[in-house]
Parts: structure tokens; sequence; C-alpha cells
């Protein structure tokens, strides 16, 4: 005869309400930084709100996102946001891993080349704009010095003109951003067990099919994932190219948040540049679950 024994009682945890009082001080700055102004955006683009106005705000509905569907101006700026986004994660990629792979080897004064590959990253943007402003200038800039000097140019205004001016900053774009994609796909490097690779040297594999079968497939989960975080932060990219280009020449170089910007600060059209953040936001939304839905596939298989 065996006696069955209840299960031990489960008494609430007196301390669950401290926990939350605990959280509060990092939950609070978020509410009130980030969740509040969203949702007050987002009641923002319903509305005729205008800098200036006399007459309180009206609600318009869905006006503002019609306006916006016929809106040429945006929708280039949006092209104009993708070429400048691909045309800047791509490269960065490619360049920070080559980097990434090299800073991996045991090379003489490693630790310096580690620290001077950072050195972009710890300026700030607008000091970048303005560095790269003086190396663009037509007349005094050390690139079209250093081309005169080799005879190949006598002097091009880069960002003045329409042909330049986009290849220009994306230039400048992928200068910025690879330290901390170089930086994180090193950390990855730095995980992959060396017995892996001497393994398959063993085995008489070369350093292409080392990186193949060895390298990427420990380093791929690191490689989406700043592949996807920086194709979103250079799609929303702001300070660089207001401070390059401020949009120009002939809105050439006008990305999407720039537009906005101008919409609400410079024509007072709060209500319309607010419909065109709640565009972008649903442009990032899906690319983030498509990026989500990708991973979480990858680790089921």
């Amino acid at each position: 005869m065996t006696l069955a024994t209840a299960p031990p009682r489960t008494r609430p945890r007196r301390h669950d309400r401290g926990v939350w009082f605990l959280v509060l001080p990092a939950l609070i700055p978020i509410l009130l930084l980030s969740v509040g102004p969203l949702l007050y955006g987002i009641g923002l683009a319903f509305t005729d709100s205008q800098s200036g106005r006399t007459r309180p705000t009206q609600w318009t509905g869905l006006q503002n996102f019609s306006d916006l569907l016929h809106d040429s101006l945006f929708w280039d700026s949006f092209r104009i946001g993708l070429v400048w986004a691909v045309g800047v994660t791509v490269p960065q990629f490619l360049l920070a891993l080559g980097l990434a792979l090299l800073l991996n080897q045991p090379l003489r004064m490693r630790w310096l080349a580690r620290a001077l590959a950072i050195v972009p990253w710890a300026m700030p943007e607008v000091v970048v704009g303005i560095m790269w402003r003086l190396v663009y200038h037509p007349d005094a800039g050390v690139l079209n010095e250093t081309l005169r000097q080799l005879h190949l140019g006598d002097g091009t205004d880069w960002l003045a003109g329409l042909s330049t001016a986009l290849p220009a900053v994306i230039v400048v774009g992928i200068w910025a951003g690879m330290p901390t994609t170089t930086v994180s796909l090193l950390a990855g490097l730095q995980n992959v067990p060396r017995e892996l690779h001497e393994a398959a040297a063993v085995d008489g594999a070369g350093a292409w099919r080392r990186f193949r079968t060895v390298t990427w497939p420990a380093l791929r989960p690191v490689a989406l994932a700043m592949t996807a975080l920086n194709f979103i932060w250079n799609f929303n990219s702001f300070a660089l190219v207001y401070v390059l280009t401020n949009g120009g020449p002939g809105g050439r170089t006008r990305l999407p948040m720039l537009f906005a910007y101008e919409e609400a600060f410079r024509y007072g059209q709060f209500g319309y540049a607010a419909a065109m953040g709640c565009v972008m936001v649903a442009v990032i939304s899906v690319l983030l679950a498509v990026y989500l839905a990708g991973r979480l596939k990858g680790d089921d298989q």
C-alpha cells in the first residue's frame, strides 16, 4: 500500500512586488522617452497639426497617409534611402569581415591595429561629417589634392555633383560604420574553436574551404544580426548626411529621415511628418519580422 503525497503548496512570493520597484528606475525612462513619444507621434499622424496655427488641431483620419501615397518626393527619398542602406551595409560587412579575419591572425602589434580599427566608432557623427567635408573640399581637400598630384583630376566638387554626391556620402557611411561590425565579427571569430581549423587543415582543407565549412557556420548568427541591425541603422540615418550635404544637391541625398525632418521643422507640417515616421516604423517592423522569422526558422532546423 502506497500513500500518495500531495504536491507542496506554493505560496505567493511576497517579494514579487518588490521586484517591480527595482525594475521601475529602468522602465520609467523607456516609457517616458521611447514609448510615450512613439505613441504621441502615431496619434499626431492622424491630425493636421502645423506650427504657428491659431486654431485647434483637427482630426483628419487617414488624410496624411493618402497624401503620402501620392507624394513623389517622399517615395524618391524612400528609394534613395534604400540605395543608401544597401550601398553602405553590403560593402561595410564585406570590408569588416576581411578586416576581422586579418585582425584575428597572430600578427605583430595586433593590439595596436585593433585599437586603430575602432577609432571611427569613437568619433561623433557630426565630427565625422565635418572631417569628410574637408576631405572632399573641391579646392583644399586631401582627395582632390592627391588626384592633382597623380594627374587624375583637376578638382571635383564631390558633395555638390549630381552624380557624385550619393556615392561620396556612401563611402563616408561605410568608413564610419565599419568599426562596430568589425568588432562584432572579430568577437564571433574568437569563439570558433581553433581545434576545428587544425582538424580541417589535417584533412587537407585549404583556407577557403576552412572558412566555408568551419568559420562561416559559427559566424553566421553574428553576421546575420549585424547585417540586419546595420541595415536598419543606415536606413534611419540622419546626422551624417545632414552635415555632409543637407540632402542636396537637388535632393539626391535626401534620406527619408531628412525629408521628414524638413517637413516638420522647416515647413511646420508636424502631422504630415508624423505620418512619414509611421510609414518608416512600419517598414522597419516588417524588416525585423522577416529577420526574426528567418532566425527562428534557422534555429529550428
